[in-house]
């Protein structure tokens, strides 16, 4: 069977003399990885960079089997935006282990796949870390660790939320939570108005919040 998709290149290792091993983050199937037989060929200089978004076929004799990527065809040329900026690059060594490590094989996430493409497209660092902090948190709902943020665990009211449960993930207002305020998360309140202009504060807020949650339930 043959499929046609587009995706973001993830990661690409030499195999033997000639071929690639390329793990894509696709719109269709999620994060898919296949065998490219002449992935080192001239042609294909540049075409594996990680961040770049590119057309592909692919196929296997058998569900289970490696797909063998071909007709392989660049769309948008990310990772040319990052060579200049040390950091975004610094960044991208964090950032793709972790989409490695979080989606699952041929399962379709288009919220995060959407996400990874503001990632891989931002223009400075700040713009990178707010997406990336949105793709952690809806990472957490993808693997079934969603946090309740709609209103306070203890009285039920829907303003002033202020803190969020490293126990329950549920949120808490501000009168309830200030006794136990250096145990508590700050509530996410960018992520939840759906903002792309956050503090550096905030982004590691959620970063730290995250962070706890994926390593407490996932990793």
């Amino acid at each position: 069977m043959i499929v046609k998709d587009e995706g973001y290149v993830l990661n690409a290792h030499k195999y033997g003399e000639k071929s690639l091993i390329v793990t894509l983050f696709s719109l269709n199937y999620g994060k898919i990885t296949g065998f490219v037989a002449d992935g080192v060929n001239k042609k294909h200089r540049g075409l594996f960079q990680v961040g770049n978004k590119l057309f592909f076929e692919a196929s296997a004799r058998l569900e289970e089997n490696m797909r063998r990527l071909f007709r392989l065809e660049l769309i948008e040329p990310n990772a040319v935006l990052m060579m200049n900026d040390f950091r975004r690059l610094e960044l991208l060594t964090s950032v793709v282990p972790m989409m490695l490590r979080l989606l699952n094989e041929n399962e379709e996430a288009l919220l995060l796949y959407e996400i990874a493409g503001k990632i891989f497209k931002s223009k400075n660092i700040k713009e990178m870390l707010t997406h990336y902090a949105y793709f952690e948190f809806y990472a957490l709902e993808y693997l079934g660790l969603g946090l309740s943020l709609d209103c306070c665990a203890v009285t039920g009211q829907t303003e002033g939320l202020y803190y969020v449960s490293p126990k329950t993930g549920k949120a808490v207002c501000r009168e309830v939570g200030a006794p136990y305020a250096d145990r508590l998360f700050l509530y996410p309140h960018f992520i939840v108005d759906k903002s792309d202009t956050p503090s550096y504060a905030e982004i590691f807020n959620v970063l730290k919040m995250t962070e706890f949650f994926l390593y407490e339930n996932f990793f």
